[in-house]
């Protein structure tokens, strides 16, 4: 099982892709994107986000290759 903080909590599966959005937690960014679309709240607190600015989480990325890599 990857770690809790590899899944997206939108999509419940690992994330390839991975974003921060403004409430500091991270997501798949097509699943974040699709929220965003309709929505400008947070899917983790349902509170208003400040932006809508989405920023690559490069280090989780970097983290979930290396653990897909250490599994292969």
């Amino acid at each position: 099982e990857p770690p809790a903080d590899f899944i997206c909590p939108i999509t419940t599966e690992l994330m390839s892709d991975p974003v921060m959005a403004a409430d500091g937690h991270s997501y798949e960014r097509s699943a974040i994107e699709r929220w965003l679309a309709t929505k400008s709240t947070s899917p983790m607190t349902g509170e208003a986000l400040v932006h809508t600015f989405l920023a690559p989480n490069h280090t989780l990325r970097r983290q979930i290759r290396e653990w897909e890599e250490a599994r292969a």
